[in-house]
């Protein structure tokens, strides 16, 4: 065993993400990465999760390095903020409120709502606002500003769907999960025992309750994102415009 897997593990056994649920909450698909059983509730094979979170951290690190997008997903109020936190530290866009439906499939018109917002804060930020309306359509747009933003706030600047998303616990935000898998957008699911694995793509198993382990994990996995996003070469533009003949002066 690497020594940084090794050290990987000992920090997720101090973080408690080896901690499952009960075993009668197990869901069948987790059994392959359980280890045992204690006290009526399972434990996670830190081997299996500790590889698990190596591959998905090479896959982001690449995902970075080739320009891609990726959204974090995290609606769970324990998790809500942290999920908010590591998105933001990336500069990846994020929904840690409510998943709305349709943001995934029905993105043409979600964009529609992200122009609405941008065109609001816009206004208010230039003082048009100021000019373009009276006290109190200005408090109704106020109050529209802020429904926009809670809804849409982490992902205003998405100009398309991502090319991949990280999902903390994807059994309670299923239908972001659901909508993902029918577009074949990858997903790494952060998730516990009671969650069907075969509906993530890249599937980390720890304990998705308790804030220190999920805390490391998204540590572990925005990191390589970054330092992939930071390896990113743009492509050079070509220019498509036909050359001009040079012109040639008869003596």
């Amino acid at each position: 065993m690497a020594t940084d897997t090794k050290n990987l593990i000992e920090r997720m056994f101090e973080a408690g993400a080896h901690f499952g649920f009960s075993k009668s909450r197990r869901h069948p698909t987790t059994a392959p990465y359980i280890f045992a059983t204690k006290d009526g509730n399972d434990i996670f094979d830190l081997e299996i999760t500790a590889q698990k979170l190596e591959e998905a951290k090479n896959i982001l690190e690449n995902a970075g390095k080739e320009g891609k997008k990726v959204m974090f997903v995290g609606t769970k109020d324990e998790v809500a903020k942290m999920v908010k936190a590591a998105a933001e530290s990336a500069d990846a866009p994020y929904a840690v409120h409510r998943w709305i439906g349709g943001m995934l499939t029905n993105f043409p018109q979600m964009r529609k709502r992200f122009d609405r917002l941008k065109e609001l804060r816009a206004e208010k930020e230039s003082g048009e606002a100021e000019r373009k309306y009276t006290k109190k359509e200005r408090v109704v747009i106020g109050r529209e500003i802020d429904k926009l933003t809670f809804n849409f706030g982490g992902m205003v600047d998405l100009e398309r769907t991502p090319n991949m998303m990280v999902i903390v616990d994807p059994r309670h935000d299923a239908i972001a999960n659901t909508e993902a898998r029918d577009i074949n957008i990858p997903v790494i699911g952060v998730m516990s025992s009671d969650s069907d694995v075969s509906k993530v793509t890249h599937p980390i198993l720890v304990n998705d309750a308790l804030t220190t382990s999920v805390q490391l994990v998204l540590n572990e996995l925005v990191e390589s994102y970054k330092a992939g996003v930071a390896a990113y070469v743009p492509p050079a533009r070509t220019d498509s415009r036909p050359r001009r003949r040079p012109t040639v002066r008869r003596s």
